[in-house]
């Protein structure tokens, strides 16, 4: 074991130097699926540019229009021995010249989607593509079903439509949405009439020595193929939240944000397991790029007064909401779909190493935590349960799990669901291999044969899912209720697919195809029961949950990146997620571990996991006593994570969310990034360093602390934790549930929930309550 982990972790030291070097060295190739930056095709003097001028015709009933497009091109320039680059009209040379415009006049569509949300699409080609609305997967079936069925339609009396000789104006109770003429401007307002953002023309630079492409279209000279870059203003003190889960700083200004499926090997860097292309501002507006192809924001990194947007689309196909964030939230995931209501276990303790290997080793488990009277309802076997460590086969190992279905059955009978590792690739050596690629179940490249060594699941191809779907139907039929979705960010970006696209628009939509063909056979097996635990994901995937901050290292760091990585997810749709307590890649010190639990129980969904020992008690009496303390806080406070959990999925919050989604007029809010609300009452402040207190912001009011019912106005304050390792605070003005301790979810006696009021001002607390089998949400109020 310690030499596999040896060999694990010097894998991940010369991966991350070899991505770092991707970014600071740019002699260093590109290497396999490593960040994408799309940028640099607009810095190419061998491309042709051309940049959105005026709009030359629009039909105003139809919302269709086309906009003339001027061609350009980059042209060197000296200045006292400092070399750079102009846009430079273009007069073409292509031939025949009768054949292709100069300055091509291209469609442009506004579609009205709800009072809060309009629909922009712009092509940079006059092909116009098929309409593949219906067969979306980032799309939600409700709103695909509004699309066929023509429910979108009834938008159309939330909006008046207007034009004058200047421009086409879209208006709406919550904004509106200019498409000036000359300049072309699409100018996005509030509902005052205040500038939100706008669009960049050529004429914006007339006024400054950075003459800056402004929203443009490039065509490559290396094969004529076509990339759009939206480039938009943006204000002074204005922020952008979203993009997936990114483990840098919450606020993306002044920061480069590559939308491309990688593996970071862990999250301390700037890669994402799971990026999404949606973001919004504190201004009131937020932006759906649907799109799976590559993109790179820059927002403000390389001009402070822009977002640049750099697409691997030819079509920009874009969403715009209006609103505060939890307004934004709900309009992005009314399009994209919100995460269903978990089953009541799943929100119990998940206990898992790297990894249990054997029957016997996973009864142990079993008995030890019912022994140490620790809440718990789920074991979870990672790589070791085949055969041969790490090589998926789907069946357990004949000599080390002698009766896989009677364990099944015993840990059922405890009172646990177990868990099962899987991922997408198979080796030469997996049995599996030749019967994936004599039947054409791979991703295939140029000639039909293998991009890669592995075989990779082609999971746009349906008879690869249904073989997929099978094998995983048999391990439900056995027993087993939920199976880790692993890995899924190496997709070939160089492959063929099934669905006709290449590996640019198939690499990041894969894990989206991974989450929904495992989650949709869980569901159909164990029908309200769906739940997976993954890694990877794109837009969309918020249906099929759940998913997990990925490999941290046992370090204050790793601490610090899954908590930025959790807030930023949760700002990208994203109801639930997890981590793993105390980190990943070595055993955990203790002290990190035990600052970490507090962080872990008190998220939507709860798991040890990582290399060994992660069980408490083979760590020491101490530290098993502060494991269970932060369990039975959880499994006690079950009602309220439960309520708190059916609310997210129905307006698309997170439950663990940024200050700022619950207090939008707080200034101070949108500057913290290492403190969250578990749900709408409770806030969470981890010791991010040793220590037993920490300097923390809190929003304007009252709040008490739920250790010892001390009360702290808002604003920063220096605050000591109490007995569990972390500053807990509840809302004034709060009533939250709670039950006696039970060691498993499914013995919880809702029938004697205590009500707890927390309040310093507040004449009146208001709590929500939503047991098992509920319809609705109750609002209680003493």
């Amino acid at each position: 074991m310690k030499r596999k982990f040896f060999v694990l972790s010097m894998i991940c030291a010369l991966t991350l130097t070899a991505n770092a070097q991707i970014q600071t060295n740019a002699g260093v190739q590109y290497l396999m699926n490593a960040q994408k930056d799309m940028s640099t095709d607009f810095y190419d003097l061998s491309n042709t540019y051309f940049l959105a001028d005026s709009l030359s015709s629009f039909d105003v009933s139809k919302g269709i229009g086309t906009v003339n497009w001027k061609r350009y091109r980059l042209s060197p320039r000296q200045a006292f021995n400092t070399n750079g680059y102009w846009p430079v009209r273009m007069q073409m040379l292509d031939f025949p010249d009768a054949a292709y415009e100069n300055d091509p006049d291209l469609k442009m569509q506004v579609r009205l989607v709800s009072p809060r949300t309009l629909r922009i699409t712009m092509l940079t080609t006059p092909i116009e593509p098929t309409d593949e609305d219906k067969d979306d997967v980032m799309f939600s079936p409700a709103f695909i079903s509004k699309l066929v069925n023509g429910g979108v339609a009834s938008a159309q009396q939330d909006w008046k439509v207007s034009e004058t000789p200047e421009a086409v104006v879209y208006k709406s109770a919550y904004g509106s949405l200019e498409i000036r003429k000359h300049p072309w401007r699409l100018v996005v307002k509030d509902a005052k009439g205040k500038i939100l953002t706008q669009t960049r023309h050529i004429i914006d630079n007339d006024s400054s020595q950075v003459k800056l492409l402004p929203f443009s279209f490039v065509k490559r000279g290396s094969d004529n193929s076509r990339s759009i870059n939206p480039v938009f203003t943006l204000a002074p003190s204005e922020r952008i939240y979203g993009c997936g889960e990114s483990f840098t700083k919450l606020n993306k200004v002044g920061q480069k944000v590559h939308l491309f499926v990688t593996d970071p090997q862990g999250p301390e860097t700037d890669g994402q397991y799971k990026p999404v292309p949606f973001f919004f501002s504190n201004r009131g507006y937020g932006i759906f790029m649907h799109t799976s192809a590559p993109v790179t924001c820059d927002f403000g990194a390389s001009y402070i007064g822009a977002d640049r947007l750099f697409m691997g689309d030819e079509t920009m196909d874009y969403f715009i909401f209006f609103g505060e964030p939890k307004d934004i939230l709900n309009e992005y995931t009314e399009v994209t779909g919100k995460s269903p209501m978990l089953p009541l276990w799943t929100f119990g303790t998940w206990m898992s190493r790297i990894t249990y290997f054997s029957q016997e080793e996973g009864m142990e488990i079993a008995n030890q935590l019912r022994k140490n009277n620790i809440p718990s309802d789920v074991i979870h076997f990672d790589t070791g349960w085949f055969d041969v460590d790490w090589q998926c086969d789907y069946e357990f190992s004949k000599n080390r799990f002698k009766n896989p279905v009677k364990m099944l059955k015993q840990m059922d009978e405890m009172g646990f669901h177990t868990c099962l590792w899987q991922l997408p690739y198979f080796t030469p050596k997996n049995r599996y291999f030749k019967e994936l690629v004599d039947g054409g179940m791979h991703v295939k490249n140029s000639t039909g044969g293998m991009p890669y060594e592995d075989a990779v699941l082609d999971l746009s191809n349906p008879k690869t899912v249904k073989w997929y779907q099978d094998k995983i139907a048999g391990l439900i039929r056995q027993g087993v209720d939920v199976i880790k979705c692993d890995f899924g960010e190496a997709a070939p970006l160089n492959g063929f697919y099934y669905s006709g696209k290449g590996g640019m628009y198939e690499h990041n939509l894969y894990p989206l195809r991974y989450n929904k063909a495992l989650w949709e056979v869980i569901e159909r097996e164990k029908p309200r029961e769906g739940v997976i635990w993954a890694r990877s994901a794109w837009a969309g995937s918020q249906r099929y949950p759940l998913h997990w901050g990925g490999d941290a290292a046992t370090t204050n760091t790793g601490l610090l990146g899954d908590l930025r990585g959790g807030l930023s997810f949760g700002l990208s749709g994203f109801s639930f997620w997890s981590h793993d307590m105390g980190g990943f890649v070595t055993a955990s010190p203790e002290d990190i571990y035990r600052r970490w639990l507090p962080f872990g129980f008190l998220s939507s969904h709860t798991r040890a996991h990582g290399a060994p020992p992660t069980e408490p008690w083979l760590i020491s009496e101490s530290f098993t006593k502060a494991f269970r303390e932060s369990a039975e806080l959880k499994y006690r406070l079950m009602p309220y994570v439960y309520a708190q959990a059916k609310d997210c999925t129905e307006k698309g919050l997170p439950m663990v969310r940024a200050l700022f989604v619950e207090f939008p007029n707080d200034p101070g809010a949108w500057l913290v990034e290492d403190e969250y609300m578990f749900g709408e009452q409770i806030l969470v402040a981890p010791l991010m360093e040793s220590g037993t207190s920490r300097t923390c912001y809190l929003p304007k009011g009252k709040w008490i602390d739920y250790q010892n019912g001390k009360v702290y106005e808002g604003g920063y304050q220096d605050i000591e934790a109490g007995k569990i390792p972390a500053i807990i605070l509840v809302r004034d003005g709060s009533l939250i549930p709670h039950v006696p301790l039970a060691q498993r979810t499914d013995k919880i006696e809702w029938d004697k929930i205590e009500w707890k009021a927390y309040s310093a001002d507040k004449k009146k607390c208001k709590g929500w309550l939503y047991r098992p089998g509920d319809e609705k949400i109750q609002e209680i109020e003493r």
